[in-house]
């Protein structure tokens, strides 16, 4: 049930990481904060649709 998502920089819109994540658990988008290697900086990187 795990499917892949891919995390994006709130503030560069780069798409920097990937990721998995249960959706029967998990229905919101998920938000963590990691290190942008663009803004040089850790930012949120938010879910993609």
């Amino acid at each position: 049930m795990r499917e892949k998502i891919i995390l994006v920089c709130a503030e560069c819109l780069s798409r920097n990481y990937t990721t998995k994540k249960n959706k029967l658990n998990n229905t919101e988008r998920m938000e963590i904060k990691k290190f942008c290697p663009r803004c040089g900086k850790h930012t949120i990187h938010r879910e993609t649709k």
